[in-house]
């Protein structure tokens, strides 16, 4: 029987073919230390340079590298949630494949698992990147995060972190929100730690992430918030915004009617009408958003198991087992 697998590194990449061999070289002695059986998958991101060859060739040598190839770029959330439908080891480990990870701290990590926590989240605390560019906008979005969220950490950004597997389950991951998997899995109810890990500067290739990314980072914030707290009764929302509309155009009614008892205002020289009616129809189109939410949740709970990355090919992977379908009985006439 195949040893089970027991450490999962996902490593998502997107024209990285001058990073591919020193990283497998520099992954290779450093999982081979833990003493425990691992697997490597890379998720080649639609790439556009030599890194499918690069990937065929290490994943050729060693059965223990097994590689997805998307056909065209979907970003690096895809990536991930391709790598943890893929794993098979009881422990994941994301991180970036530019060589600014270490693969070292991977065995920290996956110690730090045995405390008694569900996830260990990378912190690069002498982060080597450009601080205008990269290091200031990313502290305010982790502040910002930390906040909105309710789940401190000083480095969403960093890839580098370790997850037990059973967290990971039940999620689906869209938009930017690779960033935002520990706030999932302490919606799972995991145990969430951070511990300082090496960062190295980038050796070859360029960064993929700009500041245009922020403004994205920001609204799948807002989703997440929704998520957490909200996933599975939009109606409190939507239900509540369409009542205080509805609150809003009773007292300005009231006002209005007041006015043309008490002072003897006429309701047409007043702006008072136009608020109640807009206020009106305001409240019963959000309370109608809200039901229609209610059943677009029920629609989301039903597929999310199903995959949204169009993959080109696998390595190293068994082959998957054809559906079995139902017979089809002879219609009688």
């Amino acid at each position: 029987m195949r040893e089970a697998v027991y450490i999962s590194v996902l490593i998502p990449v997107f024209n990285e073919d001058e990073n591919i061999f020193p990283l497998w070289q520099a992954l290779q002695p450093a999982l081979e230390a833990l003493g425990k059986p691992f697997e490597v998958i890379f998720v080649n991101d639609g790439s556009r340079d030599g890194t499918e060859a690069k990937l065929s060739a290490v994943a050729a040598g060693d059965a223990r590298v097994r590689v997805i190839n998307f056909r065209r770029n979907l970003g690096q959330t895809a990536a991930t949630m391709a790598g943890i439908d893929h794993a098979r080891g009881a422990i994941i480990v994301p991180m970036d494949g530019d060589l600014q990870n270490d693969p070292k701290d991977i065995a920290r990590l996956v110690a730090k698992l045995s405390d008694g926590y569900d996830v260990v989240s990378g912190w690069r605390q002498a982060r080597q990147d450009n601080f205008v560019r990269r290091t200031f906008p990313s502290r305010i979005a982790n502040w910002l995060i930390s906040k909105v969220s309710g789940v401190k950490l000083r480095d969403y950004g960093c890839t580098l972190k370790a997850y037990r597997r059973e967290v990971l389950q039940g999620f689906r991951l869209y938009g930017e929100m690779h960033r935002f998997v520990p706030i999932y899995a302490h919606w799972q109810g995991g145990r969430i730690t951070e511990i300082p890990v090496a960062h190295h500067p980038r050796r070859f290739g360029q960064s993929k992430y700009g500041l245009n990314r922020i403004l994205k980072v920001l609204l799948d914030l807002m989703v997440v918030k929704f998520l957490t707290q909200y996933a599975t009764k939009p109606i409190y929302v939507f239900g509540l915004i369409g009542l205080a509309f509805m609150v809003l155009a009773v007292l300005a009614g009231i006002y209005a009617i007041y006015l043309k008892f008490a002072h003897e205002i006429s309701l047409v020289q007043t702006p008072l009408p136009l608020l109640v009616t807009l206020s009106f129809i305001t409240g019963v189109m959000c309370t109608l958003m809200g039901l229609l939410a209610e059943l677009l949740v029920r629609v989301y709970f039903g597929l999310q198991h199903e995959a949204h990355y169009p993959i080109k090919s696998k390595l190293n992977f068994e082959p998957d087992r054809a559906p079995v379908l139902p017979v089809q009985e002879e219609p009688i006439f």
